[in-house]
């Protein structure tokens, strides 16, 4: 590690970055030394072949941790990305619905929203209007709404129904599973 070519960070200021007169010194094992001078602080960090990382910036004086940066940015990578494994992404799977749909084309529908739900993902109803249809919206809102009655143990109503342009759009979000 080469303590005198000084290293550019993002999220810290590393050895001769740091600006300031004196830091709060942290030691490689968490202990407290102290209010040092920024050179005596680089000079300790530098005999023990480590970094000094600027820590906490807006503190006054600022704290300084002496440690190896490389295996700590090591270590931030690996918990990042290991969060990222956990997360669980949403997506939203989109159902149409015409104003004038089969009572089996409905079910068939329906069976899919119920299918994107149990497996956590939010499902956008909508009706699509073609031509006059547009004029009895409440035929939609009514197939809308029937499906929101029959889906409701397993989801909650996002969105209400709501007419935009020529499709009448409703959301739905799966209940958590810790309720």
């Amino acid at each position: 590690m080469n303590l005198e070519v000084c290293t550019i960070s993002k999220d810290h200021q590393i050895n001769d970055d740091i600006r300031a007169r004196e830091v709060r010194l942290v030691g490689p094992e968490s202990e407290q030394l102290g209010i040092k001078p920024l050179r005596e602080a680089i000079q300790m960090a530098q005999d023990m072949n480590l970094d000094l990382v600027n820590v906490a910036p807006t503190a006054k004086p600022p704290v300084c941790r002496i440690m190896d940066y490389g295996k700590f940015r090591y270590e931030q990578q690996k918990k990042e990305k290991e969060a990222r494994k956990n997360q669980k992404v949403i997506d939203i799977k989109e159902v149409w619905f015409r104003a004038n749909i089969e009572e089996h084309d409905y079910q068939t529908k329906y069976r899919n929203v119920v299918k994107f739900l149990t497996a956590g993902d939010k499902v956008k109803a909508s009706v699509r209007y073609r031509g006059r249809e547009i004029a009895h919206a409440e035929i939609g809102k009514c197939i809308l709404e029937r499906l929101s009655t029959e889906v409701a143990e397993l989801c909650t109503i996002e969105r209400a129904p709501k007419l935009e342009g020529r499709s009448m759009i409703m959301i739905l979000a799966p209940k958590s599973s810790n309720s």
